[in-house]
Parts: C-alpha cells; structure tokens; sequence
C-alpha cells in the first residue's frame, strides 16, 4: 500500500472565486484558448457537461512534455461550488495508485486540493502539478479581467 497524501493550494484571485469555477463548470471547453501553453485541449468522453458521471480527458503540456488526464466528475456541491474530478486514466496513474483533484472557491479565492496515494514513497509530493494549476488559475483570471 502506498503512501497516501493531501496537498491544498489556494489562490486569491482579483475576478472572483465564483468567475473561475463558472469557467470549469459551465465552460470548461474554453479553458484551452484561454491557456494554451497549459492545456491542449479537453474533449467529453462521456456526458457533454461537467455533471456527476462525465468523463472528460484533458490534453496539458507540463514542463515541456504533453500529458494526459483522464477523469470523472464524482461530485459537484453548488454551495460550496466544488467539482470533485477522479483521475481514472493517464499520466498521473503511473506514480499514483489514486489521485483525486477537488476545485472549489469563495468570494475571492480558489482552492485546488489533492488527494493521492503514492505507489511508493519515494514518489515526490505533486508540488508541480500544484504550481501548474495555480499558473492555469492565474491565466484565467487575465483572461476574466481583460
């Protein structure tokens, strides 16, 4: 059994928590024209909106190296407006038995938290996946406050 690990990262944003989490829920299909050097693209594999049981894929460049993401939406809370998205395919799943990414906000923040267990400990934390989100948040606060 692996070495299980939660890793919280929040980010103050000047457009507001609520702008953001409209991006991820309603138009998520957006989010690669608004950071492509990020995000490649994102496509529906089931479902065609993000609700409980959609899986989606998403094509992202970290570090120079194209990755992939698969996953499904397992919960989404409209009053705390969270997604809670489920890593069932990918990139991640070669250093992670699981791996788990909860969006969430408030007024002026976001919240990304991670919940993963490590195959073995020697695994590093996702502090990069980290820092790519919370550069993937900043691109859309630029792009919602042009």
């Amino acid at each position: 059994m692996g070495v299980k690990g939660k890793l919280i990262g929040s980010i103050e944003v000047k457009c507001g928590g609520y702008s953001i989490h409209d991006i991820f829920h309603m138009r998520t299909h957006h989010i690669p024209n608004i950071t492509p050097s990020k995000i490649l693209s994102f496509e529906f594999h089931q479902g065609e909106t993000i609700k409980v049981g959609s899986v989606v894929c998403w094509k992202y460049n970290d570090d120079g190296k194209d990755k992939i993401a698969k996953q499904v939406i397992e919960a989404i809370d409209p009053q705390t407006k969270s997604i809670t998205w489920k890593i069932i395919g990918g990139d991640l799943l070669e250093l992670y038995d699981s791996f788990t990414i909860i969006t969430s906000c408030d007024d002026q923040w976001i919240t990304w938290t991670f919940l993963y267990e490590k195959k073995t400990e020697e695994i590093p934390e996702p502090l990069v996946l980290l820092g790519f989100v919370i550069g993937m948040t900043k691109d859309i606060e630029s792009h919602l406050i042009k």
